[in-house]
């Protein structure tokens, strides 16, 4: 500590004047001559500074341990120009300057070194250049390696699985392949090199087939990391047959209890969709670390195993191990994407106890979360307790105000962002493009879009498009989308498609609805939802016939509609119901509930929208049933569940229909409560008789 102190410097002054010759370095293929300044001492530093100690080393021609000093302080440049004066340098003066040319990725100054050695006469031997190399390669210079690869008279293991290490890097796997053929030698480093090389750049069928060769080769046997990386080979294929294979040899040859294999062993299973097998593996691991704990309860959220995601956290929890901000952030997406706020909002107070950065991409996983749940009251919290919101916390919270029905805030916080020096990406745009179409914003809308390109400088993605032709067919603008789908740059996929078949259904166009519903029916011809919207664009214009055709296709290819269902969460626990649904313990009562209202909602103007009959939107079914929809029924449970004055708030997996979003209305009026309902398509918050959607959903 005491040294560190003295080898504190302040300014250090030019090191030789402009009269003095220096060694010029221009390449590490140029051979300089060296020209040394003599009594430099005089001149090196100046008097009175804190470089006291070197100018006295400098004085007694100690110049190695000055270099040494020069390097402990990272002040290579002037190490490297005090090279100049030690008329042989060792090689261990060679070779400290080197290292710190490697761990500073200095490539200009390490190409100096290389060309110092060659002016001074100096012969590396084999070690020396095999550091010059690894330089070399850790600064991405594979040029200047190759061809000191190719000069080196004598080359060692070493040498060799650099260069392949290098090329691999590289990407070029062609190169790395030769190299490791003409290799004289191998050690398991070289097959491992070349395996994992494999497996980074995607090609897991060659890695798998080199491990194969690597294994019948008695001199080599697999280490963890060659044993790991075949794993990561059969994972990315998903090849549980060879999975099982590897797993056969690491009990064989003993490797049973390396935790890092074991690890790669549980991630196999989990990615090749046996995730009993992940867990049983899991289970076994003695050395358990968050790693282990995080990526096991992410398979079980991609899995849709919901409960059993949240259960192992609650483990983890409970164990010695302390979650980190990417088990955070897995945990808090599980929650977005299942819109278990309760769950969400335990995850968040955790967080809180143990503290947690306000500025890592955690608490932006929580703004995340809090929007999709739509609470934005509480993601507007987290967002304010960042120190520098990331452009991913901007994004959610612009979206989340769009689709809670607050496009006028969804647009000012775009303006803050722009204000703040946020750069926008291309998903930022598909928030603030949703928020005009949810308001009806069409003018400003297509000012946005193309801002994107003019004042942003991005380039309009397919999402883009498909906004854009839901702002304008929204808005019955259908002959500008029309023209926009004939002349944009690259093929409309299924969103814009769907967009413009939702914008029909709105107006009746029913040229354009046969028009995107055969695009639809060419890219997805699986998707129950394009057969229903068409059949009720023709339901509305009372042509039967057609409807007839569009259900006999819709069963000639085994289309099967999917059932429409809500969920409720009441005191953490989850409520779900179909339409028509009678299973639930309160039936009677919910029924009982839901035929008092409907004669006090009819008394209150309420007239059935039988538009759909037979046909509704989304999958609901029969008029008969028109009063027993999922989502009022989860609301009529919400209400006699909660006391007075409580927020109902229930999720569907489809698309609210047009009499259940006018029962809503109504029901919220007469019972004094705020009801949100999340379709698949956004929120709607109905109070006192009106919805934040403004009926332009």
């Amino acid at each position: 500590m005491k040294s560190k102190q003295l080898y504190k410097v302040g300014n250090f002054l030019k090191l030789f004047s402009s009269r003095r010759a220096i060694c010029s370095f221009s390449s590490a293929t140029s051979q300089p001559q060296l020209k040394r300044p003599s009594s430099i001492h005089n001149n090196f530093f100046k008097s009175g500074t804190k470089d006291a100690l070197l100018k006295r080393l400098c004085r007694d021609n100690n110049f190695k341990e000055a270099i040494d000093i020069l390097c402990e302080q990272k002040r290579l440049g002037e190490a490297i120009q005090m090279l100049n004066h030690i008329e042989r340098p060792p090689a261990a003066t060679y070779s400290t300057l080197l290292q710190l040319c490697l761990q500073l990725r200095a490539l200009d100054e390490g190409m100096k070194v290389h060309a110092h050695t060659k002016a001074s006469g100096f012969v590396p031997g084999i070690v020396i250049s095999n550091r010059i190399l690894n330089m070399y390669i850790k600064c991405n210079s594979l040029v200047n390696a190759q061809k000191l690869f190719d000069e080196m008279p004598e080359k060692d293991l070493c040498s060799w699985n650099i260069m392949i290490i290098g090329y691999e890097k590289a990407g070029r796997l062609q190169e790395a392949r030769k190299l490791f053929d003409q290799m004289p030698q191998k050690d398991n480093f070289s097959w491992t090199a070349m395996i994992s090389g494999y497996v980074h750049h995607d090609r897991n069928k060659e890695a798998l087939e080199l491990y194969r060769v690597m294994q019948r080769n008695e001199k080599f046997k697999c280490n963890r990391f060659t044993i790991s990386s075949a794993l990561a080979a059969s994972a990315a294929i998903q090849s549980l047959h060879l999975g099982k294979e590897i797993h056969g040899h690491i009990l064989r040859v003993g490797l049973d209890s390396d935790g890092v294999v074991w690890s790669a062993l549980s991630d196999m299973y989990g990615k090749c969709g046996s995730i009993q097998e992940a867990r049983r593996i899991f289970d076994r691991t003695v050395d358990r670390d968050v790693v282990s704990w995080t990526a096991m309860i992410d398979r079980y959220f991609k899995e849709g195993r919901r409960e059993e995601g949240f259960a192992l956290f609650s483990d983890l929890l409970k164990s010695r191990i302390s979650p980190n901000g990417f088990t955070f952030s897995g945990v808090l997406n599980a929650c977005a994407d299942y819109v278990a706020e309760e769950m969400g909002k335990q995850v968040h107070g955790y967080m809180t106890r143990i503290g947690y950065d306000p500025s890592s991409f955690a608490a932006s996983t929580l703004v995340h979360m809090y929007t999709k749940c739509g609470n934005i009251k509480n993601a507007r919290r987290v967002f304010d307790g960042m120190p520098q919101p990331d452009l991913v916390s901007w994004t959610s919270l612009i979206s989340g105000h769009a689709q809670n029905g607050q496009p006028d805030e969804a647009l000012q916080f775009f303006e803050l962002l722009l204000k703040s020096g946020t750069q926008p990406d291309h998903i930022t745009f598909v928030g603030v493009l949703s928020a005009c179409t949810h308001a009806g914003l069409v003018d400003k809308g297509l000012e946005y879009f193309h801002s994107i390109k003019e004042k942003h400088g991005l380039i309009h993605t397919a999402d883009h498009y498909a906004c854009l032709i839901d702002l304008l067919s929204r808005a019955g603008r259908f002959q500008e989308a029309k023209e926009i789908i004939d002349t944009m740059p690259m093929k409309p996929d299924k969103f814009l498609w769907a967009s413009l078949l939702g914008g029909c259904r709105i107006h009746g166009n029913l040229e354009l609805a046969k028009r995107a519903a055969e695009a639809l029916f060419e890219i997805e011809p699986e998707n129950p939802a394009t057969y229903i919207t068409l059949a009720n664009i023709y339901a509305t214009a009372n042509l039967w016939g057609e409807v007839a055709e569009v259900r006999k296709a819709m069963k000639g290819k085994g289309v099967v509609k999917k059932p429409g269902l809500s969920w409720i969460e009441i005191k953490r626990e989850v409520h779900v119901f179909l339409v028509g649904d009678t299973c639930h313990p309160k039936s009677k009562e919910i029924l009982e509930f839901l035929g008092n209202l409907s004669k006090r909602m009819k008394e209150e103007g309420y007239v059935p929208d039988t538009n759909f009959v037979l046909h509704d939107v989304e999958e609901e079914q029969k008029e008969q049933n028109l009063s027993y929809h999922s989502e009022k029924l989860a609301v009529a449970f919400g209400i006699i569940s909660t006391p007075e004055g409580t927020l109902i708030k229930v999720f569907k997996n489809l698309r609210t229909c047009v009499d259940c979003h006018t029962a809503i209305k109504f029901i919220s009026k007469i019972t004094k409560r705020k009801i949100i309902v999340r379709d698949s398509n956004r929120f709607h918050s109905f109070q006192d008789g009106n919805c934040s959607c403004r009926d332009y959903w």
